[in-house]
């Protein structure tokens, strides 16, 4: 396996990361709420057979302020379309978690030949006043870990300021995540995604957490069937809403089982 590379690319006049590491045929991966403050195991399992390429969203750890110059579903859209056209990533197999899930459904759907298939870890997007999901937005702070993981120390970690970061900057790059992700989603994750699923025609894997506290389970069955595509959907037992955080290698093995 190749060490971690990072690459900077310029969005909307934002210097904005990309993580490479592995070998093998490319996939991408686009993080869930929160975004990746760092590299985690699940993306070490899937650079065990795959080239990883790991783009940061505007305004995600990593995508600096991009965020701020975004004001429509359009123009986030139009940025994305943007930084996955160079990351290299076009026509390749795509992955997502969350609200990353969420745009790489809407990148299958516009531009159809950019993704060959498609791996969703609990998508946004979606919103069933009857069946809603649980606002994020809405947490007390000290909430939010145990709606993200079904470990919460999981998060925590993972939000846990590193050895040699400023301390300062960082818990403001983590609501600032928490912020970029509001601009894309706000109010309850509803982007009116599912007048847009019919033209998704990529094969889509759509994975949930059994123990997911954001999004209802049954929110697969809806992607399911609005998907032109073929879809499977698994659940993963012992994983919440950020289920490749809870159970990386079970998640990872799914998704390349699938893309194989």
């Amino acid at each position: 396996m190749s060490d971690l590379e990072t690459l900077t690319v310029d969005v909307n006049g934002f210097p904005t990361r990309i993580w490479r590491k592995g070998s093998g045929p490319k996939i991408g991966f686009l993080a869930g709420f929160g975004g990746l403050p760092r590299w985690v195991p699940f993306l070490d399992e899937l650079a065990k057979s795959r080239t990883v390429i790991v783009p940061s969203l505007p305004g995600f750890p990593g995508g600096d302020r991009g965020h701020t110059v975004l004001d429509t579903h359009l123009d986030w859209l139009l940025a994305v379309r943007d930084l996955l056209d160079k990351a290299e990533l076009d026509g390749t197999d795509l992955a997502g978690s969350s609200v990353g899930a969420s745009l790489a459904l809407e990148m299958a759907a516009l531009w159809p030949a950019s993704v060959t298939r498609l791996a969703l870890i609990a998508p946004f997007g979606l919103f069933e006043e009857k069946d809603p999901p649980t606002d994020p937005w809405a947490q007390r702070g000290d909430a939010v870990a145990g709606l993200m993981c079904a470990d919460p120390a999981i998060w925590t970690a993972l939000k846990s300021v590193p050895e040699g970061a400023n301390s300062v900057e960082w818990p403001i790059e983590q609501v600032r995540a928490s912020e970029a992700a509001a601009r894309i989603f706000w109010p309850l994750g509803n982007t009116r995604l599912e007048k847009r699923l019919g033209l998704v025609k990529a094969p889509t894997l759509l994975l949930w957490g059994a123990e997911d506290r954001i999004m209802p389970r049954s929110y697969a069955d809806r992607f399911s069937s609005a998907i032109h595509g073929r879809t499977n959907v698994k659940v993963i037992d012992g994983a919440g809403h950020l289920a490749e955080l809870d159970k990386p290698a079970e998640v990872a093995a799914a998704v390349l089982a699938f893309a194989a």
